[in-house]
């Protein structure tokens, strides 16, 4: 890899970049994208190989959503040392303009072979096809670079794969700070990085415990950037149910004022999202962050807390005049820090120097505002307490002023929304001075009524609401629309912004049974927008998880759609029981399950419902539960469907839990942390698992009794784009292996696209014999089918191959259960078979939970005597 081509494109006397520079080889590979704002705007993606950076230039940026084949020009390959460079490139250079580090890790070869790295890797980008896994702040998993055929030599794309990383839309300038798209538009700090003509170098992630924020801070960037007179805050964007979600952190959602605070030499400025100053009436959080021996911009909310720790919004309303509560700013971002914008950093890493700032501070008003990552607990939580919901945020996102990102999500416990005052209503009865407030909303620029409050007042509160409107009054609507009330109405000009709590929005768009909170003299009337909560799944997008996905489906038999019946022993009614209602009860083994949500469609394409689900298995469950028993489940939860975002539960808080649900402490060796599996034992809890969203049960395959001894070997058949008679084709031979050495096995359907061999062990062996058990059998189907299967777990080197899956055989793994439904489309179900059924004619589709009992009714359970087969797997082993 030569450097000359950099170096001849560049005069070093007048630029910053670094010089030619190569580095010494080490394990770990790295990779940067570089935002360069040059002539046109591009993308600089850079791979670490044989010492120096292969280069190439994205004019759009790259992108996690698999649709988008980026255009990736080739570029010269630039010095090791060019990994740190950011900053201005003076006018007059080769690529004279602004670059910023957008992103940089490590990174590691899809393929890797083992083989000397830098060799392997020179030889596929010498090929033309690059496949890398990255390891970054924004970019993660694997992608491809491949060369267009026919194309200029440096043409390339740059392409996502589908994996757990992958996103439905995706672009790179959300992900870019403010600050930086503001340095080519004339701004002061542009300005002054041209006269310079220097560059600065991003330096390390700050450390997270211990450091003092000064010196850590010192570190970010060489050079001044000046604290801005105001700051405005990041807002967040609001979502219809709670969530987890691997990197994501969640926070209290507090009752009070969002609030800025600048300290800048021992002097503090405090005011909020629309600049309003709080110095005046907040003069003792001024006094606090005073303290702070750091100039500092701080993001957080002004409160005053009850005696339950809850915040209180009115007592924060009332201490403007009495003074009386415990005031605290709850600090949850920092913006800025001894000259040096942080905006640009992780959440996180804002978020390990704002608690040192605190813990320093050692002030009780500046309260740091803690997170943790169990969401779905968090959120419970609040709805115990009462709190008004609880805040989501992406631990790796940026801070982007201003915007409503969806980096940042809330989720309501209640209903609260923010309304323009536009009028009042004549009493009646005893009602003093005014009847009730006529509230809008603006809605695409035009003023619209969404209802009249008159619940949530006092006495008192009615005269102060009422000589608080006089100064406001007009003689007209402010509406285009007729507004329909009982009492004669007098308006006001829309200035003043309250806050109302309520129900639910009518199909009209109206309040139903508003009650008023508090006015929101922080909140602009013209910013006052008609919130609704965005579906979760198209906001976060996860893989093949869209509604446009769905609608690709394959059209599912209509029998699926037929209620299943239930059957389970012990069940009964509480109060209706019927799958069409929206909750229900059932007793089930001596305990009351709560069914939520029974009408929530769980596959649209079907119109099946999480009701139908719940009766599937209340129906199969004498039949599901033998295969359960003691084992360790690891809950994979679509609480919205198989076309909404899924997640993975093993822990669950056994405080907060039904006391009947039984669970074991496993010791996760990952972590060193002992983890509470749910152990299924009866109906009762296999239903609480299908009301959390479990579509599918997925217990291991090794009992609490001897963890590290499964009861079966699971061979798994995964076709990777191949027609399913070569899976029954595969699973035949494997079958023929078996019986040629005296084993006995048993077939099901994954019910997804492949088939599950089990071979009961009697528990006998440890998971490491078992998996070279598996191993073996695997590669002896392979050698006799070797175009139609693989044994190399790499995507790429299967493609249109069945894969034999040995890998599942190792303690903590899951495979999905005998009569298991799955979150695919047709509500397929994985069905034990005969031996004899494994032939052209089988067809997954053909197996789903509208016709699983009436199959159990006919067949019973074919793998009813498995239990009784122990196989001798010495017969193999020996060999």
């Amino acid at each position: 890899m030569s450097l000359t081509a950099y170096n001849k494109k560049r005069d070093f006397k007048k630029t910053a970049e670094p010089k030619s520079s190569r580095k010494k080889k080490t394990d770990e590979h790295i990779f940067v994208i570089q935002r360069h704002h040059a002539s046109r705007l591009h993308y600089d993606f850079r791979l670490e190989m044989n010492g120096a950076l292969k280069s190439w230039a994205v004019p759009k940026g790259p992108s996690l959503n698999p649709q988008d084949k980026r255009l990736a020009m080739e570029v010269e390959d630039h010095p090791y040392d060019y990994k740190d460079f950011e900053g201005e490139i003076p006018p007059g250079n080769y690529g004279a303009g602004y670059v910023y580090i957008w992103d940089k890790g490590t990174y590691e070869l899809l393929d890797d072979k083992g083989n000397d790295f830098d060799r392997q890797a020179l030889k596929e980008w010498k090929a033309g096809s690059l496949k890398v896994v990255l390891h970054g702040k924004k970019l993660k998993g694997e992608f491809a670079l491949v060369k267009m055929k026919g194309r200029e030599e440096n043409t390339w794309l740059l392409i996502k794969h589908r994996d757990r990383y992958a996103k439905d839309e995706y672009n790179s300038e959300d992900y870019t700070p403010k600050r930086v798209k503001d340095k080519l538009k004339g701004t002061a700090n542009n300005k002054a990085a041209e006269k310079k003509g220097t560059a600065s170098k991003r330096a390390s992630a700050p450390a997270k415990k211990k450091a003092a924020p000064a010196k850590t801070a010192s570190k970010k960037k060489s050079g001044d950037e000046q604290m801005k007179e105001f700051y405005s805050p990041m807002l967040t964007t609001l979502v219809d149910e709670p969530f987890e979600r691997e990197g994501w952190v969640y926070e209290t959602k507090w009752d009070g004022y969002r609030a800025i605070a600048n300290v800048k030499n021992g002097k503090a400025s405090l005011y909020s999202r629309n600049r309003l100053s709080f110095d005046e009436v907040y003069k003792t959080v001024v006094n606090a962050v005073e303290k702070i021996p750091h100039n500092v911009v701080l993001d957080g909310e002004v409160v005053v807390l009850g005696t339950n720790g809850r915040s209180d919004f009115q007592a924060l309303q009332n201490y403007k005049t009495t003074r009386k509560g415990k005031l605290t700013y709850q600090v949850f971002d920092l913006l800025h820090l001894d000259g040096h914008d942080l905006e640009d950093l992780t959440l996180l890493e804002r978020k390990a120097l704002l608690q040192e700032i605190v813990k320093q501070l050692k002030d009780p008003v500046v309260k740091y505002s803690a997170h943790t990552d169990k969401g779905m607990k968090l959120f419970e939580d609040a709805a115990k307490a009462g709190w008004e919901g609880i805040i989501a945020k992406n631990g790796e996102s940026n801070y982007v002023e201003g915007a409503r990102s969806l980096n940042w999500l809330k989720i309501k416990v209640l209903n609260r929304q923010e309304a323009i005052i536009c009028g009042y209503t004549e009493p009646r009865g005893s009602r003093k001075k005014m009847g009730a407030l006529i509230l809008g909303v603006y809605e695409d620029g035009r003023l619209r009524y969404v209802g009249h409050c008159g619940g949530g007042f006092n006495h008192q509160s009615l005269k102060d609401m009422y000589e608080r409107l006089q100064p406001y009054r007009r003689d007209t609507s402010p509406f285009s629309e007729k507004v329909k009330t009982n009492m004669p109405v007098n308006w006001v000009e829309p200035k003043l912004v309250c806050e109302v709590k309520f129900s639910e929005w009518t199909g009209e768009g109206i309040f139903r049974q508003p009650i008023f909170v508090a006015m929101r003299d922080d909140k602009p009337a013209k910013e006052v927008k008609k919130e609704l909560p965005k579906d979760l799944n198209m906001v976060t997008g996860t893989k093949a998880r869209t509604p446009k996905a769905a609608a690709k489906s394959a059209k599912a038999p209509a029998s699926a759609k037929r209620k299943a019946k239930p059957s389970a022993k012990g069940a009964a009614k509480e109060g209706k029981n019927a799958a069409g209602t929206s909750e229900r009860s059932l007793r089930l083994n001596n305990q009351s399950v709560a069914l939520t949500n029974q009408q929530k469609i769980y596959w649209p394409k079907e119109k099946i419902t999480k009701g139908q689900l719940i009766d599937y298995y209340l129906s199969v469950a004498d039949h599901m539960l033998p295969y359960l028993k003691d084992r360790p489940q690891s809950l994979h939860r679509y609480p919205n469907g198989i076309n909404g975002m899924s997640f993975y539960q093993k822990d669950l808080d056994t405080e907060t839990i039904p006391s009947w649900l039984k669970t074991t402490p496993v010791l996760a060796e990952s972590t060193g942390k002992e983890v509470d599996y749910l152990i299924c034992n009866n109906t009762a809890t296999l239903i609480y698992m299908a009301n959390l969203g479990c579509i599918e049960i997925n217990p291991w395959l090794s009992r609490i009794s001897k963890p590290d001894h499964p009861d079966y070997i699971v061979i798994d058949l995964d076709p990777e784009d191949i027609a399913f008679r070569h899976v029954v084709d595969t699973a035949n031979v494997v079958h023929e292996i078996l019986e040629g050495y005296g084993i006995e096995s048993f077939a099901k359907t994954s019910g997804a696209s492949g088939m599950h061999i089990y071979i009961p062990t009697g528990a006998k062996y440890e998971y490491e014999t078992c998996r070279l058990f598996a191993e073996f059998i695997a590669k002896e189907a392979h050698a006799k089918l070797p175009d139609l299967t693989s044994v190399v777990r790499a995507k790429s080197k299967r493609q249109k191959k069945v894969y034999i899956d040995f890998l599942q055989n190792s303690r903590g793994q899951t495979v999905a259960a005998p009569y298991s439904a799955r979150p695919r489309p047709g509500a397929t179900v994985s069905t034990p078979l005969q031996w004899k059924e494994v032939n052209a004619k089988l067809d997954i589709k053909n197996f789903h939970i509208g016709n699983t009992m009436q199959r159990l009714e006919k067949h019973g359970d074919l793998w009813a005597g498995m239990s009784k087969v122990k196989n001798d797997l010495r017969v193999v082993l020996k060999k």
